[in-house]
């Protein structure tokens, strides 16, 4: 019969996960074709040793579980469970607690046990019944059927997480997973040829995310607003087999769409907030994992944050408790796999969970009694399926809010809370998509295709963006970058589940790039721009064979082999498009405000910076450890590229800043009254703009920076190419930046920019040595360096656009609220915002500055520190514009050089501009300079240290510098 089959299976995962079930019972009911069970208490251990998550349950309860099984349509219709109300709460797991805390913990140990016991014979007692009227090959394929069609509906479940005070709670109050057919609609399925691929979808319904503060005795006073409410989304999921009789599929995509995302945060929810964004980073760079004293934590993918370098055993023991390297970590067969909670490592436990964990754990346990495989899992050689998660929003919105508490009428009645709208940051064309093969290979990319901030409501008292103001939309926006969806389209879609044109969609198996020098060249910054036109991050983790660049198959080779032909990358690339932002007094001080509100707190960091300690290593590297070295080194890169960028500073037109600044730099604010008058936006407002064409930034460090520098350091003689990886690089240029001013019309737009500073380009160069501590008696290695390069720079300004600079300064700088228009004079504006076609009586002069060929280097050392540098030429002179027309603006130099002043004493030489015979020659001025260090590192030195007297050198090419004054210059 197909009970003899369907029920066991059924038993065993309700048994796995569920209390106190009497078999004989639930065999019973199953029989009958609905299973009703009502409080019920989960299996806390289980629970965390199939998730493998760095949080332990507090408790967890199921209301009702339904089980509805159609014996006779088993073939056509699917198993149904359902489950009412199903409530778990978490905490992050201590490292020094027992498995739980709570008082359903104390059958846990027993109840594990007794579940390892039983696993593997539960296998086996799943294939005992036999029929004879019932072939293997149909009981096989009709199971198959059966769990690929279950249906799961979940109502009322309810997740919370606790952590000193903050309590975050999920509520959902529906979420309902089935089997689909190709174009996403319901369906029974089965996985069959030439396709073998089988879809579900996951709706889920009113998700809503609270976050709220309890006080001492855990209760909670009065509650936020929601950061969630009632979203709902959907999650499509798609599995892809290589033939019939795959245990676990080739393909794994895991993606989901929300059409509209409403966050919003008060200001007591901000440090809330930022906290658990914390954790997360904690947990992905493995700072925190709640393993127990003596439990190693491996660091596989929590990228960066492993302390060993591969190939080099130094008997670091004491430096780090994560003292084994990556590679170790994933392939020692010394290490136990129980042990392996990195948390990619956790994420790629889900694989099996996700299509059926007891195929694939039958499928390895069936090859290791035959002796196919050996019993080391690290060792099997399945192969690995490609994983992609997505997550994607049409729009999201994020409304930041201030509170106020409300008093009662009544003494007994709960405390209420008011909040007012403040901030509010919209974001159009969301996506976040991860590509995982195995440990060797993850990308993460995310993007927008539009995102803007705009102020909301008042601010400090101040009534600047209420609605009776009947203020334009384009004023309350002080932030905008990319596109808009109604130019850009559904890109941000491409190649993903919910793209009709996408491979999977049309019937065709996608292709993934799995190589890192692909990657690079097919995902560029362009690309991402093409695809996005806002926000583009793309960070790209490798981990690749030297050996055998051919076949990236770890798992065939020894945990030697593998630390040794190992080769890490870590890549990080960043561009922003278009970006617009306007820093007027509404969004300065709300800005502040915020940054205010998530400095409120006391919550101590999940990862405390040590003290360096210096201690020599046990054993001498060997040569053939440093050559290894010199081979490859992983490293760690960052690239930031930012594209066309305008950031104008207005007037403010009110200042609070005596009341924020204290509180930021972490002094009192000083209480008293404030007097502040009804708002009145100021046109025209005068204001500073600064454009960049293109921004470029690169910076570099050694991912292994410990085991790499306490070996170089101990060298006498370290190589070079070893010594520059031991610095963390830095790298800067900037392309076509200019300042200057400008001037907002009534109309909300800007008048065209009045250059102050023109159009120049600069680079910068730094580079700063890992682990000082470590260099303190290596007197010749610099600790730190840094060269600046400006081949150009030119600033001018006439006397009324001084001015105009001088009252915009002193509008932000004044210690007391001030108004804008009695500081304004309006004769000013009018002298520098001159309208087109008007000609003034007098013009008046230009003082311009300009430099050429500067070149600055700062070199750092642990006895001295010294800087040196070159001037091409120099130049200061007054322009004055022709006051008739047809005459020809006059330049009279005030300071030039190099020059030649042979001709000095004639009345031509000084009407003349005089530039340089040649680039190539020698440089107007050339200084050095060095000071010695008398720091600690100085004076406690076992070494003698020659002390060195402070010096300085000035070379000047003489006759090469020309001064003149205005009052000798004569009117030919």
């Amino acid at each position: 019969m197909l009970e003899s089959y369907v029920t066991p299976l059924l038993m065993s995962y309700v048994n796995k996960y569920i209390k106190n079930l009497k078999p004989t019972d639930l065999q019973l009911s199953l029989w009958g074709g609905d299973v009703v069970l009502s409080k019920l208490d989960l299996k806390l251990d289980v629970l965390e040793q199939e998730l493998k998550l760095p949080f332990t349950f507090l408790s967890g309860h199921i209301h009702e579980l339904r089980i509805h099984v159609p014996w006779t349509k088993l073939g056509s219709e699917p198993v149904v469970i359902t489950i009412n109300t199903m409530e778990c709460i978490l905490k992050l797991r201590d490292g020094d607690q027992d498995d739980h805390e709570s008082g359903s913990s104390s059958t846990s140990r027993s109840v594990s046990e007794s579940s390892k016991a039983v696993g593997k014979p539960r296998r086996l007692q799943q294939a005992a019944p036999s029929d004879p009227d019932l072939p293997p090959g149909y009981v096989q394929s009709l199971i198959r059927r059966v769990v690929n069609n279950v249906n799961v509906l979940v109502n009322n479940l309810i997740l919370k997480y606790v952590e000193d005070d903050i309590v975050l709670s999920v509520n959902i109050t529906s979420a309902e997973c089935y089997t689909v057919d190709d174009v996403w609609e319901r369906a029974f399925m089965d996985v069959t040829a030439p396709e073998l691929v089988l879809r579900r979808l996951i709706n889920f319904s009113d998700c809503t995310v609270c976050l709220d503060k309890r006080n001492a005795s855990g209760k909670i006073e009065f509650y936020q607003d929601p950061l969630l409410y009632k979203c709902s989304f959907r999650t499509r999921l798609y599995f892809s087999y290589d033939n019939i009789n795959s245990k676990i599929p080739s393909v794994i995509k895991i993606q989901t769409m929300v059409d509209s995302l409403k966050l919003s945060i008060t200001d007591q929810q901000l440090p809330m907030f930022i906290r658990i964004l914390q954790l997360i980073i904690a947990l992905y760079y493995g700072e925190i994992g709640g393993h127990k004293e003596g439990e190693r934590e491996p660091s596989c993918h929590a990228r960066e944050a492993g302390t060993n370098l591969p190939g080099l055993d130094m008997g670091m023991e004491n430096h780090s408790p994560t003292h084994y390297s990556s590679q170790e970590f994933c392939m020692n067969p010394g290490l136990s796999a129980d042990n392996n909670q990195g948390w990619v490592s956790w994420a790629w436990s889900f694989v099996p969970a996700i299509v059926n964990s007891d195929e694939y754990e039958e499928g390895v346990y069936q090859q290791r009694e035959t002796g196919s495989i050996p019993n080391n899992p690290q060792q099997h050689t399945l192969k690995e399926p490609v994983v992609s998660i997505g997550f994607y929003c049409t729009k999201a919105a994020v409304t930041f809010k201030l509170t106020e508490s409300q008093a009662e009428s009544s003494y007994y009645s709960p405390q209420k809370v008011k909040s007012r709208d403040v901030l509010g940051l919209e974001q159009e064309g969301i996506s976040i998509e991860v590509l995982m093969k195995g440990e060797p290979f993850f990308d993460c990319q995310i993007g927008f295709v539009g995102c803007r901030a705009l102020c909301l409501k008042g601010i400090m008292g101040v009534r600047d963006f209420e609605d009776n103001m009947n203020r334009p939309e384009e004023d309350a926006v002080f932030f905008s970058c990319g596109d808009s969806l109604s130019s850009k389209g559904m890109t941000y879609l491409t190649n993903s589940l919910f793209d009709y044109r996408s491979p999977e969609n049309n019937g065709v198996r996608a292709e993934f790039i799995l190589d890192s020098v692909t990657h690079k060249e097919t995902y560029t910054a362009i690309a991402g721009m093409q695809r996005f036109g806002a926000f583009y991050l793309d960070y790209l983790y490798t981990m690749e064979s030297s050996s055998s660049k051919d076949s990236q198959d770890f798992s065939v080779l020894d945990a030697e082999e593998v630390i040794r032909t190992s080769q890490e990358a870590s890549i990080k690339r960043l561009v922003v498009g278009p970006l617009d932002i306007k820093l007027h007094s509404g969004a300065v001080h709300r800005i502040l405000k915020m940054v205010i509100c998530a400095m409120d707190h006391e919550y101590e960091p999940y990862c405390k910076s040590q003290q360096e300690m210096v201690e020599e290593s046990c054993c001498p590297v060997t040569p053939e450890e440093i050559s290894r070295l010199e081979e490859f080194i992983p490293t760690r890169l960052t690239c930031i590229t930012l594209l066309q960028v305008s950031v104008t500073v207005s007037m403010a037109e009110f200042n609070l800043l005596h009341l924020l600044m204290p509180v930021i730099i972490g002094c009192k604010a000083t209480p008293g009254l404030v007097n502040i008058p009804a708002f009145q936006p100021l046109r025209p407002l005068p204001s500073v703009q600064f454009q960049v064409e293109k921004v470029n930034a690169e910076h570099s460090v050694p991912m292994y920076a410990l085991e790499l520098v306490s070996t170089v350091s101990a060298l006498s003689q370290p190589p070079d190419n070893l010594l520059h990886q031991c610095y963390g690089q830095f790298y800067l240029k900037v392309f076509g930046f200019q300042a200057g001013l400008t001037c907002q019309e009534s109309t909300g737009g800007f008048l065209p920019l009045i250059p102050v500073i023109p159009t120049f380009s600069t680079a910068v160069h730094g580079k700063r040595i890992q682990m000082p501590a470590y260099w303190s008696n290596s007197f010749s290695v610099p600790t730190t360096e840094c060269i600046v390069e400006l081949p150009y720079f030119t600033i001018q300004a006439t006397r009324a656009q001084t001015h105009l600079l001088q009252a915009i300064w002193q509008s932000w700088t004044y210690g007391m609220l001030i108004s804008a228009p009695s500081i304004l004079n309006e004769n000013l504006i009018n002298e520098v915002y001159k309208a087109p076609g008007v000609k003034s009586r007098a013009s008046s002069p230009t003082l311009e500055g300009s430099l050429q060929n500067l070149e600055v280097k700062f070199c750092s050392r642990a006895t001295v520190k010294c800087a040196s540098g070159t001037v091409g030429a120099v130049k200061v002179c007054a322009r004055t514009p022709g006051s008739q027309e047809g005459v020809k603006e006059r330049l009279i130099p005030l300071i030039q050089g190099p020059s030649d002043t042979k001709e000095l004493h004639m009345r031509q030489w000084l009407n003349e501009s005089r530039k340089p015979e040649s680039l190539l020659a020698p440089d107007l001025l050339a200084f050095s300079m060095q000071v010695p260090r008398q720091g600690d590192n100085c004076r406690n030195s076992d070494s003698w240290i020659p002390t060195l007297p402070p010096s300085a050198s000035l070379h000047l090419g003489l006759p090469r510098l020309a001064l003149s004054s205005l009052y000798s210059q004569t009117t030919p």
